[in-house]
């Protein structure tokens, strides 16, 4: 596939925020993208039937499958469907996330192990059915909607930022494995967003909400936390999450080998990308005394 040619596409978590708006800005820059999400002709079917009516006006197409990234039966399935309609798959991105807010002690071990399920481990579930194909073809992106609260851990978001982390750790640790096919890998680190994504608005609070009550010293600070976060916008305008959908559509856009490690999208100057320079330039002295730079390097066809 040259470098020109519209991409086939797996974007995770589509029905809302980021995965919706990528979904949209992807197919508008001429791909074909696999809109997955949970249940789209039942919960979600108002964000299914909104993305394929938008398909219509769109150079590219959206083509809305069910994917449930707790299930690897489920993304098995979503990826032989992509498959067997377009023929392959060369880009996915995973975007799938949900948030939670609160004590961290007060967040029981199972809803953490949860957290870290769907924040993490799906990503493997859908890299095992994606990756087979991709090596088959010598080529592809693996995209991890990744967070900035990998570098900077903010309160009050301790589930989460320890499954993002897990999410980021997945990302690089795969990248040592795949690169010698071909495949590259893109972490894109987006900064903090108040409006434009449901993710504050459905996050998960902790169940145990006696112990959550022993730290009534906190309570002023929990009950701040939307406004004190607002406090980090640039010149008090909220980021909108555009930003990012733009972001994907320039990396994917970037030809084979040009594309970086890391790219922050970040209206709130989280600062993501002070960190990471440094962890850059750490990687590679690792592989330079390891002397598995061939691991870093990416693989290309003779074709």
């Amino acid at each position: 596939m040259s470098d020109a040619a519209p991409r086939r596409i797996l974007i995770t978590g589509a029905a809302t925020g980021m995965g919706n708006l990528a979904s949209v800005s992807l197919a508008g820059a001429g791909h074909h993208v696999f809109a997955s999400m949970r249940d789209p002709q039942t919960r979600n079917a108002s964000a299914a039937d909104e993305l394929t009516g938008r398909a219509a006006s769109l150079s590219g197409a959206i083509s809305v499958v069910k994917l449930d990234v707790l299930s690897q039966e489920s993304a098995d399935a979503a990826v032989a469907r992509m498959v067997e309609e377009v023929g392959g798959i060369d880009v996915v991105v995973h975007n799938a996330a949900h948030l939670l807010f609160g004590v961290t002690e007060a967040f029981t071990a199972e809803e953490v192990i949860r957290a870290f399920d769907v924040n993490a481990v799906g990503a493997l579930r859908v890299n095992r059915a994606v990756l087979p194909h991709m090596r088959r073809a010598e080529s592809g992106l693996l995209l991890w909607n990744g967070s900035g609260t990998t570098r900077v851990i903010p309160p009050f978001l301790g589930p989460y930022s320890a499954a993002k982390a897990a999410f980021d750790a997945f990302a690089e640790s795969t990248a040592w494995d795949v690169a010698i096919y071909g495949i590259e890998t893109t972490i894109l680190m987006p900064g903090v967003f108040t409006q434009g994504t449901q993710h504050f608005a459905k996050a998960g609070m902790p169940s145990d909400q006696a112990r959550a009550a022993e730290y009534s010293r906190l309570q002023p600070f929990l009950d701040s936390s939307a406004e004190d976060t607002e406090r980090l916008m640039v010149d008090g305008v909220s980021a909108d999450p555009q930003i990012v959908a733009d972001e994907m559509v320039r990396i994917i856009g970037l030809p084979a080998g040009r594309r970086p490690r890391r790219a922050v999208a970040d209206g709130s100057d989280y600062g993501a990308e002070i960190a990471n320079g440094t962890a850059e330039e750490l990687r590679m002295r690792l592989a330079r005394r390891m002397g598995i730079e061939g691991l870093t390097t990416l693989a290309t066809t003779s074709g």
